[in-house]
């Protein structure tokens, strides 16, 4: 596996990245106007040492757009190759698209060699889908000289273009992309930013079946997601917004029982849609946590943290600490645990879409703990944890830490999204008396691709205001080793048997479809320390 260091500067303008992604991006082939045609790209994800899942949306006449549940069945083809021109074809085979799954379909290709990139299309009546690339995992025994991942998080189509996934697809080191969750937003038009860059489809905020349907096709519309699927491997978890914010097992702070129906019909339209639209395995039925593997090298275990969490706790109640309550749920902790121990890889990768690092505010000024707690999701009357993450249920925080300690599991790295920041942590067994007390994990958090962090909500220039918060919080927080609470971006996870090392890039302007891309910071933990320095 290549690696090559990465520059300063990177500066990808959109022609580039649209030449660079031109064979896997290219326009349907032609047919007739009432023909089948492949609108909304393709994808895979998941990778395996044998396989990998692709992706496709048909679209079988020009009424059977998304959501509206019209359409013949239609019969689609799909071959994999190992050149971008298909003169060597090794797979091949069909699949029907039917209106059922809103003319979404799903080839689960086995039997291909390890640790080897692949080219893969579609067709049906005529019609050719754009090729798209893929790779698979490194056979399970295998010992990599390394592992690239892009990460990325919390893309709202109406705050700004999707510039880093332009990035990320253009870059050809990575062996797939990782989305930490917030892969939509459920907001009706306007509501979230009150002056959207762009208005997504549909307007109203989506509750049903045919509105989540909508919803997903319409950010497929994108031209840089669309290319980013095609370019690599996606493995997504969710967050909230896939279906509404701060969900938990049986409500959300954005679901109004009375005015939008029945939480469980609402979250089961959205779990159905996203099952649909998204190149995800479900290995547990309606959840997506689930566990890759990177060779020896490293394990991905990859959580569900909205389908069994109680209730977000009040603030000032007592509540986070209660032994009852849980975030993970009693299975999928003893899921995890018993997967970290059983482990034989060098390194323990966790997707995480809340961070698990305990954040105290210190003397952070009034005027910064309003924007601080939007982009957290918290209340805006005080702002003494973050209930919406693990913060808010430390006793199964204790349950996971205490076990990396107990059972001397070391090389834990939680790759967090959701908050809209850069951040890079120490995870302390207890923080109160840290650094005395040993960081059992490390966690790199990636900032949001376009939602509203710091400086958004407050209307100024980044980097003016935010430094005072970003300078208390770190004062209250020995373990937070840097954050950077105004920039939007991406980051690249780069693995190997000595360090796992995280690459944080920022963008120009969320607004410029044509952003550029800096590498502003790199931090590694190194093998057995349990500890993030600057790399």
């Amino acid at each position: 596996m290549t690696h090559t260091a990465p520059t300063r500067r990177t500066v990808v303008t959109a022609a580039a990245a649209a030449a660079a992604v031109l064979p896997m991006a290219a326009a349907t082939t032609a047919r007739a106007a009432d023909g089948p045609a492949f609108h909304h790209g393709v994808a895979s994800g998941d990778p395996l040492p044998d396989g990998v899942l692709l992706w496709t949306r048909v679209t079988p006449t020009p009424a059977a757009v998304p959501g509206s549940g019209e359409g013949p069945d239609t019969e689609v083809t799909w071959e994999v190759a190992r050149d971008a021109e298909f003169r060597t074809v090794v797979a091949s085979g069909s699949v029907t698209a039917s209106a059922a799954s809103d003319h979404t379909v799903k080839a689960d290709v086995r039997g291909l060699e390890a640790d080897t990139a692949y080219h893969y299309r579609f067709a049906a009546g005529g019609a050719q889908s754009p090729a798209g690339r893929t790779r698979t995992a490194p056979a399970t025994g295998a010992a990599p000289a390394g592992l690239r991942l892009g990460v990325v998080s919390c893309s709202n189509y109406e705050a700004g273009h999707f510039a880093a996934y332009r990035h990320l697809a253009a870059r050809r080191d990575l062996h797939a992309v990782l989305h930490l969750g917030d892969y939509l937003y459920e907001y009706a038009t306007g509501s979230y930013p009150a002056d959207p860059v762009r208005p997504h489809r549909p307007a109203h905020e989506i509750v049903t079946l045919a509105d989540y349907r909508v919803r997903h096709g319409h950010y497929r519309t994108d031209p840089d997601l669309r290319a980013l699927h095609a370019a690599h491997p996606v493995i997504a978890i969710w967050d909230d917004h896939e279906t509404a914010n701060d969900a938990w097992r049986e409500g959300a702070q954005n679901h109004t029982p009375g005015e939008e129906g029945d939480w469980a019909a609402r979250r089961s339209a959205a779990v159905r849609a996203y099952f649909e639209w998204m190149p995800v395995r479900p290995a547990v039925e309606g959840t997506t946590y689930r566990r890759l593997r990177f060779g020896t090298l490293a394990d991905l275990h990859l959580l569900d943290l909205r389908s069994f969490r109680d209730q977000q706790a009040g603030i000032g109640n007592g509540a986070v600490d209660d032994p009852a309550r849980t975030l993970t749920g009693a299975a999928q902790l003893d899921w995890l645990t018993s997967g970290l121990s059983a482990s034989d890889t060098r390194w323990h990768l966790i997707g995480n879409s809340v961070m698990i690092s305990p954040v105290a505010f210190g003397s952070v000024p009034a005027y910064l703990l309003g924007p601080i707690g939007e982009c957290l999701g918290l209340p805006a009357g005080g702002l003494a944890v973050f209930t919406d993450q693990w913060d808010g249920y430390t006793a199964d925080r204790d349950r996971l830490l205490g076990h990396l300690h107990e059972r001397r599991v070391t090389n834990t790295v939680f790759l967090t999204g959701d908050i809209h920041m850069h951040w890079a942590n120490d995870v302390p067994l207890r923080a109160a008396t840290y650094p005395l007390s040993p960081s059992v994990a490390t966690e790199f958090v990636v900032t949001s691709v376009t939602s509203d962090n710091v400086d958004d909500l407050l209307g100024v220039p980044p980097h003016t205001l935010s430094g005072v918060a970003e300078t208390a919080i770190k004062a209250a927080n020995r373990h937070v080793r840097w954050l950077d609470m105004d920039s939007h971006g991406y980051a690249v996870l780069d693995v190997t048997p000595e360090r796992a090392r995280m690459d944080y890039y920022v963008l120009s302007d969320r607004a410029d479809p044509a952003a550029t891309s800096t590498l502003a910071r790199s931090y590694q933990t190194l093998d057995g320390t349990q500890r993030v320095t600057r790399a």
